[in-house]
């Protein structure tokens, strides 16, 4: 396993007039190739900050972060989009875009635009879109299909960018349960059969504990990273929800409603 992207004495959070908010401290955490990571935390924990952060987005407090042994700040533009793809949950903008022609847009950092195709470029978007199976909405209007498959769309044109890390901001927001579950098992089979690291937020959680590789667990009080089995067994999904009401059954390996 290569290790793709790491941090060492991580500190997120916001600087402004009124002084410094810090998120979280010390985080030092390890994404390897061929990995399903999933980050989960009670909303506004501050999950969305740490992605920004580990992709160049928006600057550390202290530490630093490395993607490929280099900083991810020391790289430039073309060159970070050559090496981590991004997918974020924004509202795409109002264009006449087919299928294809969306996931080709994941050629951009190597081709500038969709005219500029290479006969390389054509075969990365027919496989990126094989390997998320939507070859049969190729030629679709982006706005003529459902919220389940355009999520797919977008992870293919984060397989077209073709780099060894993709990130997601909770890609099964909005999706029911039976496209959640296709889209977890779909992670899953892309990060076995093209050794990428996969890494996305999530609040499915029970889905997250079944299929991740590894997880990492953001409460006030720390950032945890393992696999799903030991962070049962240690304890860590007891402090995650600060409610009486909500608990953790570690046999079921689910949270239950007391």
């Amino acid at each position: 396993m290569k290790n793709i992207l790491k941090t060492s004495n991580l500190n997120i959070g916001y600087k402004s007039k009124k002084g410094v908010t810090t998120i979280a401290k010390d985080l030092n955490l390890n994404l390897g190739s061929g990995k399903l990571i999933t980050l989960i935390g009670a909303n506004g924990i501050g999950k969305s900050t740490l992605l920004r952060t580990i992709t160049g987005i928006q600057k550390p407090l202290s530490g630093n972060v490395y993607l490929n042994e280099k900083e991810v700040s020391h790289y430039k533009p073309l060159e970070l989009a050559q090496n981590l793809s991004l997918v974020l949950t924004e509202k795409l903008p109002p264009s006449n875009l087919s299928v294809f022609e969306l996931v080709a847009l994941g050629r951009q950092p190597y081709t500038n635009w969709v005219d500029s195709l290479s006969k390389e470029d054509v075969e990365k978007v027919h496989e990126a879109m094989k390997l998320a199976q939507i070859e049969h909405l190729a030629s679709k209007k982006h706005f003529e299909i459902s919220d389940g498959q355009l999520q797919k769309v977008l992870i293919a044109r984060a397989l077209a960018q073709d780099t060894p890390l993709i990130i997601l901001d909770e890609p099964t927001t909005h999706l029911d349960l039976l496209h959640k579950v296709s889209l977890f098992k779909l992670l899953k089979k892309l990060t076995q059969e093209t050794e990428k690291c996969i890494l996305f937020s999530t609040h499915d959680i029970d889905l997250a504990i079944q299929l991740s590789d590894e997880m990492i667990i953001m409460t006030p009080e720390s950032i945890v990273q393992d696999q799903p089995c030991n962070l049962i067994s240690n304890g860590s999904f007891n402090n995650l929800f600060k409610d009486e009401h909500i608990i953790f059954d570690a046999e079921k390996g689910k949270f239950i409603v007391n």
